[in-house]
């Protein structure tokens, strides 16, 4: 009754013959017991029973089995004192990594750690230093589950609701309800009686003690109905014997326990108890139910029947579901309580089952298998995936043999090959799976880079094999594989390298892996400079471009004029094409992009992006693709382009993310292509001028799904159509300060491409934006749209790119190449008519000298806000008009950019002597301007699972940044981390920490490293709104390092290095 219901994993233990004697008989439906208890009786055990009551506070840091990582709140209870030992549920727990703390009746708060998780029943302990407990007076809750009987009054004790306590009371009604069957994929309790009471418990009351009028706890709260008031409780036998072989153990707390085993046998066989009616129809003979019913306790009404046997466990192909049970070692057994209690005493030991089968009488010999040796107690973690041994419990869910290779969670590069929870790999890189350790082979022989075939299959598709192909990240996205495994001496989970890694030159094998790619090896202190032919010259960089655009657009000449003599190489190629068609196909480019959750930078919305692009520049060497930035929406992302010319898939670079305008441009290895690949590939010539006009013909061509050049001749209806894209709830890039292209008809918001003249040259990319729209009052949902962007400005940039730009340098195929930089007035402009302008007091001079201008668009530019941080902050007002930049009227956009342009070819100081109109008022101003790169934003840090950043544009863009430091801006959490668990989520910053001022990343990484595993932490933030908040959290270096990811324009890779860890030796 926590969030989901989950599994728990168990260390293999040895066996340990039991010599508790215990009395295993239960009553089914015993006889009504009156309750004499007294409300002073109550007062009085609740006095007892609730100091000794705890809220648990979990963080399950990893996915393990089927759980996700989470945090979240329950309850727990004192059962012994002098051992700081807390019972509370298994899903409670948790199967994998969890960090937790318990708060007492008195808010004193302390660390607890996981002592044990029954592989099957729903219950498990925490640990807890009692010394720690310094103001408060308890006593330990005692276990009574003999008092549990039907018509018993009890009382629930816990944090229901997220409650510190509550009180609920109920009574209880059956004994012999069925394990509840939470879900189809998740954590099911199963070969147990619950007991039910409609006490009507809901979330956070897992845990929870349920009490008689003495003090005594009878069963244990584990889940309930949220459409009715029923809840389930767990009956306290077994956990009685669990809770006896550690009070055998040990006499005291200690840091560290001596491990207990605790025997728990199985036969991977899940048992029903059915009524005697209903298995008269199954065939059994009455001889055998008035056995049963002389054997068995009075009252007894049925027995256990088989409902499923997990294939490849000891009974498979001996037992069927159906078969009723009578007698194990020639003992009659009708109860799950007694059954259990044998298969506990006789791990690895031989067993007589007696049972009938359609009415025929059969014996089955069986050996009783140790349930920890299928319960899974380490991991591997790869690439973000948790991947382990098929436990029991997920084995019993979906029939598979215990001990396959489970993805619990499938990460990056699993989910990037499309590979979902809950699959099971049978094959990697050609090599059979039947094990972790053969998957850990196998990874540890591929290169960075490389893509390989994966075979999986899944649950809900048992009878069919996938067949996928994964690519192994070749920037430092996630850690090195790790290996984690549970150490129960100290509640925590280990963890070392899942192999030795050695330096890795690029594969010549696969396509992918190509020189562009400077494949490195990981290791703990960082990637290991592997860059090959690296250019120092921006000179030769440039000559060498001229000298091979000379050759291509020599060849794009020769092609086009024999574009109709020749046979295409894709749909193009038939004979109703247009000749548009046929020479922008060969040009075409189709975009897989997947962005790492690791680093999903500046807002991004989503992890998957596909759409078209067009290449601009192709040479033997390298080649480069226009594509909008609804589909390269951030520079750290893995881009793999597929060729309309040329069927071949190859990865791409992201070098330039313009910053204003909705374009980007990824660089691919020309070389990859192959010999044929290079000569069918070709570029298309762009015509930015003259601009196009109101009923120009078009022809719109772009890619569909399968490859397929598709066309459609078009009429513009709008060539200079103003976008008014407002800001997303989580701010990330849009369009602004933009003029786009509307057509009269169009092939629907998922079609991207180009506009073409006649003769295929490109007037405008036809690209997509993404904009939010309010769904009711409180929710919003992403919504796309096309329209034609102008390729005036992507002719610039690649101008620049090939002569030399004035920028940082950027190694792109082996060769360092200056990239430009972008000179903008950071002022967010809108469009007002003329005929408004009027009507604030706009002189008629200026509105005729504004027609005169552009007697088109009949237009003023307004400001409708200041970037925050840019020159012109505090200088333009909200309203103003801006009549003229240096003298000169402006009526659009592209005004504004020319000019801005043109001071880079000047000696103005990169300052705008600005006419602007002000409530009434004209006024000249002079306004600074500023530069921008295209490189994106270029290193993220991770500190106790958020991921925090310079602030993007977008957010600049709202107009506030706080004035006590703006340079650690919160772009996203990561679940089961402690930002998580304390409430540290994104869209805000972080100005301080521990008092200290954290101004800039740099400062952040100062004072977050002095820190220590364990500290409480003091963080000052302020939100998007503006609100001040401050708040603590405990900083956990064991599960969640600080790191810090950069982008290394040297080698073009994104490299990943480790600020500060715990060293899992001094643990």
């Amino acid at each position: 009754m926590e969030d989901p219901m989950e599994r728990i994993g168990s260390e293999e233990e040895s066996g340990l013959e039991s010599t508790i004697k215990e009395d295993l008989s239960m009553e089914i439906d015993p006889p009504f017991k009156e309750n004499v208890a007294t409300a002073e009786d109550w007062r009085k055990a609740l006095n007892k029973v609730v100091p000794a009551v705890v809220v648990l506070r979990t963080t399950a840091c990893r996915a393990f089995d089927t759980e996700s990582a989470s945090a979240g709140s329950a309850t727990g209870f004192v059962v012994d004192k002098r051992r700081g030992i807390i019972l509370t549920n298994r899903h409670v727990v948790k199967p994998g990594p969890v960090v937790a703390e318990a708060m007492f009746l008195n808010r004193e708060e302390i660390t607890v750690h996981p002592l044990y998780r029954d592989p099957v029943h729903d219950f498990g302990f925490f640990r807890y230093d009692p010394n720690a407990i310094q103001f408060l007076d308890y006593e330990e809750i005692p276990l009574a589950p003999e008092a549990a009987c039907v018509g018993l009054e009890i009382r629930v004790v816990g944090n229901d609701s997220g409650e510190k306590v509550s009180i609920l009371a109920g009574t209880i009604a059956r004994l012999d309800r069925d394990a509840p069957q939470y879900t189809k994929d998740g954590y099911n309790d199963f070969n147990t009686f619950y007991l039910q009471a409609a006490s009507g418990t809901k979330g956070g009351s897992s845990g929870s003690p349920v009490i008689d009028w003495q003090g005594r706890a009878v069963a244990l709260n584990a889940g309930g109905k949220t459409t009715t008031a029923s809840a389930f409780f767990l009956p306290l036998e077994r956990v009685v014997r669990a809770l006896k072989f550690f009070q055998k153990g040990g006499e005291s707390y200690t840091s560290k326990w001596e491990v207990v085993s605790i025997p728990r046998g199985t036969l991977q066989t899940t048992f029903l108890h059915k009524g005697f009616d209903e298995i008269r129809r199954l065939g059994l003979q009455s001889e055998t139910e008035q056995m049963a019913r002389h054997a068995s306790a009075q009252g007894e009404t049925g027995m256990l029947v088989v409902d499923s046997v997990v294939p490849g466990g000891p009974a498979h192909n001996h037992l069927e579901p159906g078969d009723v049970l009578v007698r194990v070692n020639r003992e009659v057994i009708t109860q799950f309580l007694r059954l259990e209690t044998l298969l506990d005493d006789s791990v690895e030991q031989n067993i007589e089952l007696e049972i009938e089968r359609g009415g025929t009488p059969l014996s089955v010999q069986l050996v009783v298998q140790d349930l920890h040796s299928i319960t899974p107690a380490h991991f591997l973690e790869v690439s973000g995936a948790v991947i382990h041994p098929l436990s029991y419990q997920q084995a019993r869910n979906f029939r598979f043999q215990c001990g396959l290779v489970y993805v619990s969670e499938p990460g990056y590069m699993l989910s990037r090959a499309a590979v979902p929870r809950h699959a099971i790999i049978k094959k990697l890189a050609g090599e059979e799976i039947s094990k972790l350790e053969d998957l850990i082979s196998v990874l540890s022989k591929l290169s960075q880079g490389s893509r390989v075939p994966l075979e999986y299959i899944s649950y809900t598709d048992r009878h069919r094999r996938k067949f996928v192909l994964v690519t192994v990240d070749r920037h430092e996205w996630y850690a090195p594989p790790q290996i984690y495994t549970r150490d129960d001496s100290s509640g925590l989970w280990t963890v070392k390298p899942a192999f030795q890694l050695e330096f890795m030159l690029p594969s010549g094998v696969n396509v992918e892996a190509t020189p562009m790619e400077h494949i490195h090896a990981y290791n703990h202190q960082g990637l290991t400079d592997g860059a090959t032919s690296m250019e120092t010259s921006s000179e030769h960089a440039s000559a060498v471009l001229h000298s091979q655009n000379e050759t291509v657009m020599l060849e794009d000449t020769i092609a086009k004029e024999n574009v109709l003599l020749r046979d295409g190489q894709g749909a193009a190629a038939v004979a109703n094409a247009s000749i548009a068609e046929r020479v922008i196909e060969p040009t075409l480019v189709m975009f897989e992009v997947h962005v790492p959750p690791s680093c999903m930078l500046d807002g991004v919305h989503s992890q998957h992006f596909s759409g078209t692009g067009v290449i601009i520049y192709h040479s033997h060497s390298m080649g480069l693709v226009a594509v909008d930035k609804n589909t390269v929406a951030v520079s750290s992302s893995d881009v793999m382009l597929s060729f309309a010319a040329y069927p071949i898939e190859i990865p791409g670079e992201v070098v330039f993310l313009h910053p204003v305008h909705n374009f980007a441009l990824v660089a691919y290895d020309s070389s990859a292509l192959g010999p044929v690949g290079v000569s069918a590939v070709q570029a298309a010539e762009l015509l930015p001028d003259p601009a196009l006009r109101r009923g120009d013909s078009v022809y719109l061509v772009g890619l569909n799904r399968s490859l397929q050049a598709t066309s459609r001749k078009s009429v513009v209806t709008n060539p200079c159509a103003t976008l008014n894209i407002g800001s997303a709830d989580c701010p990330r890039y849009r369009a602004t300060n933009m003029e786009v292209v509307e057509l009269d008809t169009d092939f629907g918001s998922a079609f991207s491409g180009v506009l073409t003249d006649e003769h295929g040259r490109v007037r405008a990319i036809w690209a997509s934006f993404s904009t939010q729209l309010k769904v009711g009052s409180n929710t919003s949902e992403d919504h796309h749209f096309v329209r034609g962007i102008p390729v005036y400005a992507i002719s610039q940039v690649l101008h620049n790119i090939i002569s030399g730009g004035n920028g940082p340098h950027l190694l792109i195929n082996g060769v360092k190449m200056p990239m430009p930089l972008i000179r903008i007035l950071e002022v967010e402009l809108y469009r007002t008519l003329l005929s408004k302008a009027r009507s604030f007091g706009l002189s008629d001079d200026w509105i005729q000298a504004l027609i005169k201008k552009d007697p088109v668009r009949r237009q003023v530019l307004r400001v409708k806000g200041c970037l925050a941080g840019s020159k012109a902050e505090n200088l333009l007002e909200q309203g103003d008009m801006v009549l003229a930049v240096n003298k000169e009227p402006v009526t659009c956009f592209r005004d504004i950019e020319n000019v801005c342009h043109a001071l880079d070819i000047g000696e103005s100081g990169g300052e705008l002597n600005m006419t602007i109109f002000r409530q009434g008022r004209e006024l000249d101003l002079v306004v600074g301007t500023d530069v921008r790169d295209g490189n994106g934003t270029t290193r993220v840090i991770n500190w106790c699972g958020c991921i925090v950043q310079d602030p993007h544009p977008a957010v600049r863009a709202l107009g506030f940044l706080p004035e006590e430091g703006h340079g650690v801006y919160v772009a996203r959490w990561c679940r089961g981390s402690p930002v998580h668990r304390y409430g540290l989520y994104a869209l805000q910053w972080i100005v301080e920490v521990n008092g200290k001022p954290t101004p800039d990343l740099d400062a952040f990484v100062n004072v977050t490293k002095e820190l220590e595993h364990g500290e409480f932490v003091r963080v000052r933030t302020i939100h998007l709104n503006s609100k001040p908040r401050v708040l603590t959290l405990k900083q956990d270096l064991h599960y969640w390092p600080t790191w810090e990811l950069r982008f290394d324009p040297e080698t073009a890779i994104w490299h990943r290095q480790t600020i500060k860890a715990l060293d899992c030796q001094n643990l």
